[in-house]
C-alpha cells in the first residue's frame, strides 16, 4: 500500500489542526504517517510514496522548526526523491505567499512533482496577541485540509502520480 508521508510545524496549532485533518482524510485511501518536523528523518522521506508538507508562516517565510527539517534532511535524500508527489498546506496571519514560494524551491530541488495547488489558511492574525494566541480553525477550512489529504491519498493509492 502507498504510503503518505506528513510533515509538520506548528507552534500555536493552526497547522497541526491542518496537518490532522488531512491525516484523517488521506488515512481512508493509504498509509500515512505524520511527523513533527522535528522528529521527520531522511529514511522517513525515502519510505514514503508522496509528500504533504505543513507549515506556519512566520515573519514571511517558512518557521524555523519547519526550515530546519529541509535543512536537516536536504543533501541525504538529494537525487533520490526525483518525481514523487507533494502538497503543500500554509497556516497565515496575512497571505502565506512568501512560505509557498520557499518551500516550492526546495521541492524543486528535490525534482518533486507538485499534484495540488497550495492551500493557504489565513488566520488574520496581525497584532502581537494575536500571532501568539492559540489558533482554532475553522471547520470550512479544515475541510479543505481534509479535501486536499483525501486527494494525495487517493492518487497514491490509484497510482495516479
Amino acid at each position: 500500500m502507498a504510503t503518505l508521508l506528513i510533515v509538520w510545524h506548528s507552534r500555536t496549532g493552526g497547522t497541526q489542526q491542518m496537518a490532522r485533518a488531512a491525516q484523517d482524510a488521506a488515512s481512508v485511501e493509504c498509509d500515512v504517517a505524520c511527523l513533527r518536523a522535528d522528529e521527520a528523518q531522511a529514511d522517513d522521506l525515502l519510505a514514503a510514496d508522496g509528500y504533504l508538507f505543513a507549515a506556519p508562516e512566520n515573519l514571511a517565510a517558512l518557521s524555523g522548526a519547519m526550515k530546519e527539517f529541509f535543512d536537516r534532511c536536504y543533501y541525504p535524500v538529494l537525487g533520490k526523491l526525483e518525481g514523487r508527489p507533494y502538497g503543500l498546506m500554509v497556516c497565515a496571519g496575512s497571505d502565506g505567499e512568501n512560505a509557498v514560494r520557499q518551500a516550492a524551491r526546495i521541492a524543486t530541488g528535490w525534482r518533486l512533482k507538485q499534484v495540488q495547488e497550495p492551500l493557504i489558511v489565513c488566520t488574520h492574525a496581525q497584532s502581537p496577541k494575536d500571532i501568539l494566541a492559540p489558533k482554532t480553525i475553522p471547520d470550512t477550512d479544515l475541510q479543505r485540509c481534509r479535501d486536499l489529504g483525501a486527494a494525495l491519498g487517493a492518487g497514491l493509492a490509484m497510482g495516479m502520480f
